[in-house]
């Protein structure tokens, strides 16, 4: 079920008035149910996935805190692991692994015909088995007590408004609110529609019209050269962040709806300063989790300078190889690795520049041009990963500079700049709402407005959803994790 769809505009008022209507004790039944409503309505039998998981894990958990030896603690975390892996590995990477090791044996004259497994994706998999993967190892490592309560540990692992594309929750902060009686609040409820509302802008208006001419030009990019392509990847730049941060407004403002508070999953990552300060802004629930469970366990950068380096390579490979069982998210994780290094070994170059040429001074252009750089290495890292293949993604990348004539903008564009111009407009409008962000929450800026100018900009908001949004129930891009 997709939140830009008829299906959920008619589900989740249903499952609100319902969940506020039984008494608190029976409360966890209506979300399990309606989360694995929400999930099968998509593939039903890959419901049996998540069941696993949930079964494995529950009882891993509870073995692991009732084991008194450090080896049968052990044990049972490791079948925790080998069985969310195990399926996250057989369904999306070996078919992936399969034949690329296929490829490398052929380049050596060493013939193989791969096994490959002929199944669909599940939804949001990536998703829900860090999550419980997450669970599992707080326990083991003592940070949490294991939910004894079935019931609300399925909840936790399916709870559908974050299931298949997060953010990616700690059960140290959601599985005790399911716990919590939560009476239906006016203004907190208030304060979720306007943030879902602002998702569905996010997502209908601005990222499903870029997809029209992000996808003319890069399912052929062949057939385009400098500003068609320049302008297809700054757009593809905006796509994916309204995207997938537009789902996680409509998640975490339908949470909040119904009384839960679910992790901010962005904070304005193109206001980043630098790459690290991207990462600090950009997918944090992804971030956070790679920093805690692979990044700080192998020993962060409390090692030598070779093993930091080595540490953020792992990393940002597993980072891009958690994205998709492709080569082009492979490359995008390790350019995002190579730029954080690279970073910090010219920290030093980068001051002096700034000293010598005395641009301190002038805080604000400084901030400007720190933020044009992260923008621009950033977008030419997102080639890699909205490309189709490695081929495509080279072809883009040298030839985004040749031809760079508005003439051939306008043959190849065509009816186009309609769309085009709206695009723009759309953009700078949600940037002016980001930069009053970045000093105060558009909550907070619109409270002391006058009541008949925040409903104008509500309504402003519904009526370009209305003319301007794409209704053609495109799936949000992070479904595919």
């Amino acid at each position: 079920m997709l939140f830009n769809s008829l299906h959920f505009l008619i589900f989740f008022p249903i499952v609100l008035f319902i969940y506020f209507s039984i008494a608190h004790k029976y409360r966890w039944i209506v979300l399990l149910l309606s989360s694995y409503y929400f999930y099968m309505s998509w593939k039903p039998e890959y419901i049996i996935l998540i069941m696993i998981s949930t079964i494995i894990d529950y009882i891993a958990a509870i073995q692991i805190e009732k084991s008194e030896s450090k080896a049968r603690k052990k044990n049972f975390l490791i079948l925790s692991l080998a069985t969310n892996l195990g399926l996250l590995f057989a369904f999306k990477y070996f078919n992936f692994f399969s034949e690329s090791t296929r490829a490398i044996l052929q380049h050596f004259a060493i013939p193989l015909d791969p096994m490959t497994l002929k199944v669909l994706l599940p939804v949001g998999i990536s998703f829900y088995t860090f999550q419980t993967l997450s669970y599992t190892i707080d326990v083991y490592q003592g940070k949490i007590k294991p939910q004894k309560h079935l019931g609300i540990f399925a909840v936790y692992i399916a709870f559908f408004p974050q299931l298949v594309a997060g953010p990616i929750e700690r059960a140290k902060n959601l599985l005790p609110q399911f716990l919590e009686k939560h009476n239906f609040d006016y203004k907190r409820a208030t304060n979720g529609l306007k943030l879902m509302l602002w998702g569905f802008f996010k997502k209908i208006v601005i990222a499903d019209r870029l997809a029209v001419l992000v996808n003319t030009i890069y399912n052929d990019p062949t057939g385009f050269t400098g500003l068609p392509l320049i302008i297809a990847t700054i757009f593809f730049a905006f796509q994916i962040y309204c995207d997938f941060s537009g789902y996680s407004d409509i998640a975490i403002g339908s949470a909040q709806m119904m009384g839960f508070t679910l992790m901010d999953n962005f904070k304005r990552p193109y206001f980043a300063r630098s790459v690290s300060e991207f990462w600090k802004r950009w997918h944090i629930s992804l971030s956070t989790w790679f920093r805690d469970y692979v990044y700080i366990p192998l020993g962060g950068n409390k090692v030598s300078i070779p093993g930091w380096h080595l540490n953020i390579a792992i990393v940002f490979l597993l980072s891009g190889l958690w994205h998709g069982a492709s080569w082009t998210f492979v490359v995008w994780g390790a350019i995002h690795g190579a730029l954080l290094i690279i970073e910090r070994l010219t920290k030093p170059l980068k001051q002096a520049f700034f000293n010598i040429t005395r641009i301190t001074r002038l805080p604000k252009l400084t901030h400007l041009i720190e933020m044009v750089f992260t923008f621009s290495v950033v977008t030419i890292a997102w080639i890699f990963f909205r490309a189709n293949s490695i081929a495509d993604a080279w072809y883009i990348l040298t030839h985004l500079f040749t031809n760079l004539t508005f003439a051939q903008l306008n043959i190849q564009m065509g009816a186009k700049w309609i769309s085009l111009i709206v695009a723009v407009g759309v953009i700078a409008f949600m940037e002016f709402v980001h930069l009053i962000q970045e000093h105060k929450t558009i909550r907070q800026f619109m409270s002391n407005k006058p009541v008949v100018l925040r409903w104008i900009v509500y309504l402003a908001i519904i009526l370009a959803i209305i003319i301007f949004g794409v209704f053609n129930n495109t799936p949000f891009i992070y479904f595919q994790f």
